[in-house]
């Protein structure tokens, strides 16, 4: 248990000890001198020790007392980065930000994204964990991270707020040597025979859900052969002759010579990363992030 009282005695022995005067060091505490002779007696006899000589110039440290004051003075200093500390990190100035995030923000959002944010914030670590988006809702109401970069929109909970950050035009990877390869343009009514690899539900359902949802409506019954953890999983297993996948366009800079992307029509997007947070966790860090999304050019 901290002893709170032996605290303040030792920081009453630093003033006495700096100031080498009982009265300058009342004065400089904001004290008469009564109280603070009466406090350095009661720290001496709880130590068993003398720490002063009292004479007419003054207080003169005793050999014990100079030898101890070395620790007072640490310790002191210690206490006053630890309430700096403290200060800083209710104020929004110090600490840790724990952000969740899918490989595919990992690599294209985040980077520049942690680069401002730790210019402007330069006391602020910045911890980054991999996730899955479905584990994006939990972590964030469990406490377990502060912010997530994953794929996800639409209602998500009602206290869970979403910002789309990223967007991208639908395509179908295809191997190169594939009949409907040699169209400028696919629908999706063209993949009614073919075999899908999907991103898995069970890794991200918003999106899986929303994907299904769009087949339907656009004239396909989609017939879901695989279900893999990533888009760059999804291009592989193309090229390795196991079905065609719906991917976004950017992805194009993945695929191996023997695949190749195509434009859908009509037009259709998807979000590929979103940054999301718990609002019902006050966190001035969070706050501090998601007002520099708002303003980023």
């Amino acid at each position: 248990m901290i002893n709170f009282r032996l605290i303040r005695h030792l920081w009453l022995f630093l003033a006495v000890a700096e100031e080498q005067s009982f009265s300058r060091a009342a004065k400089r505490l904001g004290m008469s001198q009564p109280p603070l002779t009466e406090q350095i007696q009661i720290l001496e006899h709880s130590l068993k020790i003398k720490l002063f000589e009292r004479s007419r110039r003054g207080a003169q440290l005793t050999p014990v007392g100079a030898a101890i004051l070395p620790a007072v003075r640490k310790f002191a200093d210690q206490l006053e980065r630890l309430e700096l500390a403290v200060l800083e990190a209710v104020s929004g100035q110090a600490g840790v930000l724990t952000i969740g995030a899918i490989t595919n923000a990992m690599i294209d959002v985040l980077p520049p994204l942690i680069d401002r944010f730790k210019a402007e914030h330069p006391q602020i670590t910045v911890a980054v964990r991999e996730i899955d988006s479905a584990e994006a809702i939990p972590a964030l109401e469990s406490g377990d991270i502060d912010l997530a970069f994953a794929r996800l929109e639409g209602n998500l909970g009602k206290d869970i707020r979403s910002v789309p950050l990223t967007e991208d035009r639908l395509a179908v990877a295809i191997p190169r040597d594939h009949p409907l390869a040699a169209r400028t343009r696919l629908t999706l009514a063209n993949l009614a025979d073919e075999a899908l690899v999907m991103s898995s539900r069970q890794v991200s359902p918003n999106y899986f859900d929303y994907l299904i949802g769009v087949c339907k409506a656009n004239g396909l019954n989609p017939r879901v052969l695989h279900e893999v953890r990533s888009v760059a999983s999804q291009i592989a297993f193309v090229s390795c002759g196991q079905g065609v996948a719906l991917v976004p366009a950017s992805m194009k800079k993945l695929a191996p010579d023997n695949v190749v992307l195509k434009p859908l029509t009509p037009k259709l997007s998807v979000v590929t990363t979103a940054v999301v947070w718990n609002a019902a966790r006050a966190n001035p860090l969070v706050e501090a992030m998601v007002a520099q999304l708002s303003t980023k050019a």
